[in-house]
């Protein structure tokens, strides 16, 4: 195989064609949702909705992820609290604030950032592959996430791995020559693109969504979220 050849499809027509259906299918997902429409006030709100949206949000974000004794998340299930926290702080990381990934948001956006030092990505990196291999185990033998896995569970775990980990052996150089690593790498990103409309993935969206309409409820009676 020509690995030369079978990077620059991977990393250009394919590339493109999968960012393209990601972007088609969060639109409809997102228009579907819309669609659904907002009951009609038939009572009098006692607070504020926008306020009530705004608390929502600031304590997903702020309070929940960083205080997690306020509702006992961290005593009921420790392990997927720390290994969940650690694997979405290395993806955002890795995404975001890695140099090569910057570079290509700003080929796509125009404009970048600043980033951070190669070291802390690469640390933060191993250990979201750590926690995912974590909770890979943990829904193997766990006997209630067992029961209520099924083939798409384990698939949006593999599929998110993938680019994880042929990352890291790009980045390092390691088992593969370059053109082999990259080719890899850039197939597992175009796959997971195609697949995260189609899957429970695309949570990371609507997450924003269901806490900003989950506040704006509990604002207008004028109760803490």
């Amino acid at each position: 195989m020509n690995w030369t050849s079978f990077l620059e499809f991977t990393r250009g027509p394919l590339f493109y064609a999968a960012l393209l259906i990601f972007i088609a299918g969060m639109v409809y997902r997102l228009v579907r949702v819309i669609a659904l429409g907002w009951a009609r006030d038939r009572v009098k709100s006692r607070g504020s909705k926008l306020g009530g949206a705004v608390r929502s949000l600031l304590k997903g974000f702020l309070i929940w992820p960083f205080i997690p004794w306020v509702k006992n998340t961290f005593s009921r299930s420790p392990l997927i609290y720390v290994a969940g926290g650690l694997f979405h702080l290395g993806l955002f990381v890795v995404i975001f604030l890695g140099a090569a990934h910057m570079l290509v948001w700003k080929s796509l956006l125009g404009f970048g950032w600043p980033t951070l030092p190669l070291p802390i990505v690469d640390w933060l990196a191993v250990v979201a592959i750590a926690a995912m291999i974590v909770l890979f185990i943990n829904r193997l033998v766990h006997p209630v996430l067992k029961l209520i896995s099924g083939p798409a569970e384990w698939l949006n775990l593999v599929f998110v791995f993938l680019p994880m980990i042929s990352g890291y052996i790009l980045t390092h150089h390691l088992f593969f020559r370059y053109e082999t690593a990259y080719s890899l790498h850039m197939l597992a990103v175009d796959w997971l693109l195609i697949w995260i409309p189609l899957s429970r993935i695309s949570h990371f969206m609507f997450y924003f969504f269901a806490k900003a309409i989950h506040g704006a409820q509990f604002g207008k009676r004028a109760v803490a979220p």
